[in-house]
């Protein structure tokens, strides 16, 4: 009885960590944006996790702005692809608008790429590099998956996303 007791306790104090530290901040703009885009809500908070650790005030060394780091140049395509007249690059400090633009961004990948690494990489490294990793046989045999990542801190990215996204399917899908 004393052992079932431990083992229940220990697993709840485990599940709680992991839901402390995979937490569903910020769900009613992931929701609204991730369906918006018809991306995984997984996928946003994964990014979302891997980049800031869900400070909306996050500003990374090379200007980054917000919960899902978006870039000035990045920024300003998106805002252009949008027609958004209104939106401003401080505006990615806001949970909302950051939300929204990174989901919009995830959203673009994901139609072009139709695969969870590419987009992942392309977040990180740039489309124009993972076009040219699809069309080169050294890094993809079928030219729609990456079998190699050519720059190391991207396939980390990747990896961490992927595993990132599994914990969060893992604690909350289906609930």
């Amino acid at each position: 009885m004393v052992i079932a007791l431990l083992v229940t306790g220990g697993l709840w104090g485990y599940n709680k960590y992991l839901t402390e530290s995979y937490p569903l901040k910020y769900s009613s703009y992931v929701e609204k944006y991730a369906k918006e885009n018809n991306i995984s809500e997984y996928l946003v908070y994964a990014v979302i996790k891997t980049e800031s650790g869900f400070r909306t005030d996050a500003r990374s060394n090379v200007g980054a702005r917000g919960l899902m780091q978006i870039m000035e140049e990045t920024f300003d395509w998106i805002k252009f692809k949008r027609g958004d007249t209104d939106t401003v690059y401080y505006d990615m400090y806001s949970a909302e608008k950051n939300i929204e633009y990174g989901c919009w961004l995830l959203g673009f990948l994901y139609e072009e790429f139709g695969d969870i690494d590419c987009v992942a990489a392309a977040y990180h490294a740039g489309r124009g590099n993972v076009n040219n990793w699809l069309s080169d046989r050294n890094y993809s045999s079928d030219g729609k998956h990456l079998d190699y990542i050519p720059i190391s801190d991207t396939a980390h990215y990747v990896d961490k996303i992927n595993a990132t996204m599994d914990v969060y399917v893992s604690l909350y899908a289906g609930k």
